[in-house]
């Protein structure tokens, strides 16, 4: 399983050209890890439901 990971620089960091905050550390998941087989799941955010497709294509389609 390949994992990639992000690094973004902290909000302070961004606001503050001089800051050296150390950056932070994002996690990044394959579609397989999400899907897990599955062409469809349903992503609940807060109070509302996502749909994440994995389309014919080989695209994915995140729609609300």
């Amino acid at each position: 399983m390949n994992v990639h990971r992000l690094s973004l620089p902290s909000p302070s960091a961004r606001s503050t050209p001089a800051a050296s905050a150390a950056p932070v550390e994002v996690q990044a998941l394959s579609s397989d890890e999400l899907l897990r087989g599955q062409r469809e799941i349903l992503i609940r955010h807060g109070d509302r439901v996502y749909r994440l497709r994995h389309t014919s294509n080989d695209k994915l389609i995140l729609t609300k």
